[in-house]
């Protein structure tokens, strides 16, 4: 299923920079690094293809966009109190921007998440998914052109990576 917001398929991306792969171990980066990580998280995806397929086709986002954003998410999962009182589950909400709906791994939280995509997505005057995807990392702000949109995201690569 592609979203409404342009089908992944058809954008150019990088992939993820070395900084993402190499704590993976990878000795590469760029798409091939991005396509080895997220073989890797397959297994821990599959648990929850359902919930993301629904609030994919509720929302209108590709169910791969969700997955990979959740996938990429956990890869900044610290184990912190503070970390874990400030950010909360599948979707890596920010509790100091966000009100938390309902359980951590439901439905309901990750359509919230996904809300919050669609929410960077449309925020953004060219109302592009590349754009919404670094904006749902870095905030809105950060996102200022096309080719810079993952200057200040994690990494610098989130979108590219997310993407791939």
């Amino acid at each position: 299923q592609t979203g409404c917001y342009g089908n992944v398929n058809n954008i150019y991306t990088t992939g993820a920079s070395c900084a993402t792969g190499s704590p993976e171990g990878l000795s590469y980066c760029g798409v091939a690094a991005s396509e080895k990580i997220a073989e890797r998280d397959l297994y821990n995806m599959n648990k929850y293809k359902t919930i993301i397929k629904s609030a994919g086709a509720k929302k209108c986002v590709d169910p791969a966009v969700i997955a990979a954003i959740i996938s990429r998410e956990g890869k900044n999962c610290k184990n912190t109190s503070s970390f874990q009182e400030v950010m909360f589950s599948l979707a890596f909400l920010d509790r100091r921007d966000h009100t938390v709906v309902e359980a951590w791994d439901s439905e309901e939280h990750v359509l919230q998440g996904t809300g919050v995509l669609v929410s960077m997505i449309q925020g953004l005057f060219w109302c592009f998914l590349p754009g919404g995807i670094s904006a749902y990392n870095a905030g809105r702000g950060n996102v200022q052109t096309y080719p810079n949109m993952d200057i200040g995201t994690t990494h610098n690569d989130y979108a590219n990576d997310v993407v791939a």
